[in-house]
């Protein structure tokens, strides 16, 4: 699987976590009510941002496996975490001690490659497994083979932020549908799991779990992004968009041009995502 920049995943972190689906993080919370301590898995956690948008919605005592295949990505979440917590109570090789809002977190950090170690990434007895813009990435066969090795740690399953195809910008442009078809096209391309699903993933992973014996909650969590405040995050969204357009030889070098100098210009953007929830 390709990586992600730690400039791109440090721009994007607010607009992910204004956009998650409140609503799905209460149902998650309910079911975890009763308990005092939960164990996570966090799967592609790139620079920790999951954990820093979800832990909110969890009990007071928190045990987090973060997972990448990036050691680089580790380590930045490291770094990260430890400056955002309220107290580092331990700073150990084996992970951090933090505490957050009255909150105790244990953290570690696993490197792993999820297309052919899902089952070390996922450990023995998860309590809950999330993640954070990842499935879209994924292909069918992948989506039922981490289904069911979830239901078969009768984990809770929570991801957020997978792209579902729909885009709006500001103002509009001739082009908007022919790139926004040509950009699906190369998402669809393997990232390593797989033929991907693209905006296809958060329909197939329901379908998954339901085929496992879970109910199945879905929510939405569109990026609402609007200059001046989201304009560096729009332009460098423009950029990656056009990069990979260009890439399928759908559009013409000067289509991709036309459209990419618009769009470094855009107003607001709305960027669909999804949301979904899982539980046995």
């Amino acid at each position: 699987m390709s990586g992600f920049s730690p400039d791109w995943l440090d721009l994007r972190e607010p607009a992910d976590h204004r956009a998650r689906d409140r609503g799905l993080e209460a149902r998650l919370a309910s079911c975890l009510s009763d308990r005092d301590a939960v164990r996570v898995v966090d799967l592609g956690c790139g620079l920790g941002s999951n954990l820093r948008g979800l832990y909110r919605a969890l009990p007071r005592r928190q045990s987090w496996r973060l997972v990448d295949h990036d050691p680089a990505l580790l380590a930045g979440a490291r770094a990260r975490l430890a400056g955002w917590a309220d107290v580092v109570v331990a700073d150990a090789p084996d992970g951090l001690r933090l505490e957050k809002e009255g909150r105790l977190l244990d953290v570690a950090f696993a490197p792993a490659d999820l297309a052919s170690d899902l089952d070390a990434a996922l450990g023995e007895a998860p309590d809950l497994v999330t993640a954070a813009a990842l499935f879209d990435l994924c292909g069918e066969a992948f989506i039922v083979r981490f289904a069911r090795a979830v239901a078969a740690r009768r984990a809770l399953f929570h991801t957020v932020l997978t792209y579902d195809g729909r885009e709006t910008w500001e103002p509009s442009h001739p082009l908007d549908d022919a790139f926004r078809a040509a950009f699906v096209s190369h998402q669809g391309e393997d990232k390593g799991f797989g033929v991907a699903a693209g905006p296809a993933a958060t329909r197939r992973l329901a379908s998954a779990f339901a085929g496992e014996g879970y109910a199945t909650h879905l929510g939405a969590s569109p990026w609402r992004l609007a200059a001046p405040g989201d304009a560096a995050l729009i332009r460098a969204l423009a950029e990656g968009q056009a990069s990979a357009v260009a890439e399928t030889g759908r559009l013409t070098p000067a289509e991709v041009e036309a459209w990419r100098t618009a769009r470094l210009a855009a107003t607001a953007a709305t960027i669909g995502h999804a949301d979904l929830f899982c539980r046995p």
